[in-house]
């Protein structure tokens, strides 16, 4: 994100903590200062690498490509490769990927709390075969069939962008951190699995992903995932289908309870709220046999963790009252056996937090009316949170993700560009 500079002397001392938590504040403060110290960013460039890093294949799992490129135009700019590294969060993960976290950490210019700015490599499988096609401030695919992947090679143009220009033009920076993660859309695996310890311990983080640039997400649901495998009898459909026990059968009853008792989509008790989702159903696989088998996927979110709880034991109860409904004619029953995976726990920052009050000031001097939201999806910036890294997300022009229909706003990604390098170098 773009921030104000202005050139200090190095310390004469080392930074103190007390040091670091006045300087912090200084930086929210600072922010809704006058714009004469922003340094000029080149958009023009900054236009450049994004349609570079739309072009370049990168689903889940196979983010080295992309990092290479970052990597390479960061040495290019004449960025140290001491400061550069990757982790090793493709071991840690369901998914063995092609590379880990790429993490660049600069060194500061000038004291201060150090900052951080992020977004994630990876994109999903619709968006595999895209070919950006730019017209006017739009960009959109040029192959009908694909996304575009602007979620998130907008975010990781902005934080690009930023990082080069710092570089090419030696503006006075505190330390920065530049966090490029992996696997966001299949688990927010790399936000989860690094260690704030490899980020520098940062005081302001910002991650960019999302549509509106005056949207500030500080705020987003917790999720957890359900494997569900029920085993029921196999028998011939036809001969004697009554000393079979169906799996389909007991499936179908425990969705259709959650439906009826309104635990199913969205759910709404009193004052509380969440949603529920039995997505993904396997079974059988011929007419001729009674299903022996089914399993199913199913998720619960919630930003009341122990509302959500209460949803995933609803579900939990539905499949073993259903499994005791379903009996051979000699009394037989199935099974159920249930599995449970937190995806990313929920978490609210206070609109008090520093990095809030950063964001919000830097977009209010930039002429913008930023406004807060709550996310019920799932962001990198939930684990950052769990992780000890408080992060609030803006947006970088992103719109119609996940679809053939996604699309860029240039004019939107560039006002990121000039908010990033605000808040990275302002004093």
């Amino acid at each position: 994100m773009a921030r104000s500079t202005t050139t200090k002397k190095k310390p004469s001392r080392p930074l103190t903590q007390k040091d670091s938590r006045t300087d912090a504040k200084r930086t929210a403060q600072s922010a809704a200062q006058d714009q004469t110290n922003i340094p000029e960013i080149d958009l023009a460039q900054a236009q450049k690498n994004v349609l570079d890093l739309l072009k370049i294949p990168g689903i889940s799992g196979q983010e080295k490509q992309v990092a290479e490129f970052i990597r390479k135009k960061l040495l290019d700019a004449g960025c140290s490769k001491n400061v550069i590294s990757f982790d090793q969060a493709h071991k840690k993960t369901p998914l063995k990927g092609t590379c880990g976290n790429l993490i660049v950490k600069f060194p500061g210019t000038r004291r201060g709390p150090r900052r951080l700015l992020m977004a994630h490599m990876d994109t999903v499988p619709v968006c595999e075969g895209t070919k950006p096609v730019l017209r006017g401030d739009i960009v959109k695919s040029g192959n009908p069939e694909t996304g575009l992947g602007a979620d998130d090679r907008s975010g990781c143009g902005v934080v690009l962008s930023t990082a080069l220009e710092i570089l090419r033009k030696k503006i006075d920076h505190p330390p920065l951190t530049f966090f490029f993660a992996i696997q966001e859309e299949v688990g927010l695996w790399g936000a989860r699995t690094v260690k704030a310890s490899d980020l520098g311990k940062p005081k302001l983080a910002f991650n960019f992903d999302g549509g509106n640039v005056d949207k500030l997400t500080i705020g987003a649901t917790g999720g957890e995932r359900l494997d569900i495998t029920i085993e029921g009898i196999p028998s011939h459909a036809g001969v004697a289908p009554e000393q079979g026990v169906s799996a389909i059968t007991i499936a179908s009853l425990a969705i259709a309870s959650l439906h009826e008792d309104g635990w199913h989509g969205l759910v709404e008790k009193g004052s509380k709220r969440g949603t529920s989702n039995i997505g993904v159903l396997h079974s059988g696989a011929a007419t001729n046999v009674v299903a022996e088998r089914a399993t199913l996927r199913a998720e619960a979110r919630g930003h009341d963790t122990v509302f959500r709880n209460r949803i995933v034991r609803a579900i939990e109860k539905a499949f073993e009252k259903a499994v005791n409904r379903v009996k051979s004619a000699s009394g037989r029953k199935g099974t159920v056996s249930i599995s449970k995976r937190l995806d990313y726990e929920a978490f609210r920052l206070n609109k008090n937090d520093l990095s809030v009050k950063t964001a919000h000031n830097v977009l209010e001097a930039l002429g913008h009316t930023p406004y807060y939201d709550i996310s019920n999806g799932g962001l990198d910036a939930n684990w950052m949170a769990a992780n000890g890294i408080p992060t609030v997300t803006l947006g970088c022009g992103q719109h119609d993700i996940h679809t053939t229909n996604e699309w860029l706003d240039l004019k939107t990604y560039k006002v990121a560009c000039r908010t990033a390098i605000m808040l990275a170098t302002m004093d």
